[in-house]
């Protein structure tokens, strides 16, 4: 059986292990804080039913 070993989902290079990459599953702290901010600029998004609108976003 191949040893597999798990990818950063960044940058898609080897991550190593968790217990010898503090970062994991990320390969650097800079791909750790790149996904940060792709979920601060709402580029990643949880499925779900949206929420309902609240007063001051219904008047517009």
């Amino acid at each position: 059986m191949p040893d597999l070993q798990p990818t950063c989902p960044t940058c898609r290079r080897p991550s190593g292990k968790p217990s010898e990459n503090p970062t994991f599953p990320f390969c650097t702290d800079r791909c750790r804080l790149v996904d940060l901010g792709a979920w601060f600029n709402e580029e990643y998004r949880v499925p779900g039913k949206p929420a309902p609108m609240t007063p001051e976003e219904d008047s517009g």
